[in-house]
């Protein structure tokens, strides 16, 4: 689904992006190469890199330790 229509930026391209370690959705904008314009999309944008940060974080919890 597109994300940021201004720009044409997918909630792929953004957890792309955040998989790869960035945590500034503003830095993910400027690495796919096009700034945040309207800034409607920045709350959706901000809770994918959210997203794929808590499941990697849940992935190197060990087994024992999760509820």
């Amino acid at each position: 689904m597109y994300v940021c229509v201004c720009n044409g930026h997918s909630d792929r391209d953004i957890r792309r992006a955040a998989e790869s370690g960035v945590r500034c959705t503003r830095t993910i904008y400027e690495q796919l190469g096009k700034p945040i314009r309207c800034g409607r999309c920045i709350q959706t944008a901000d809770r994918l890199v959210q997203e794929v940060h808590a499941s990697t974080l849940d992935s190197l919890e060990p087994a024992s330790s999760r509820g």
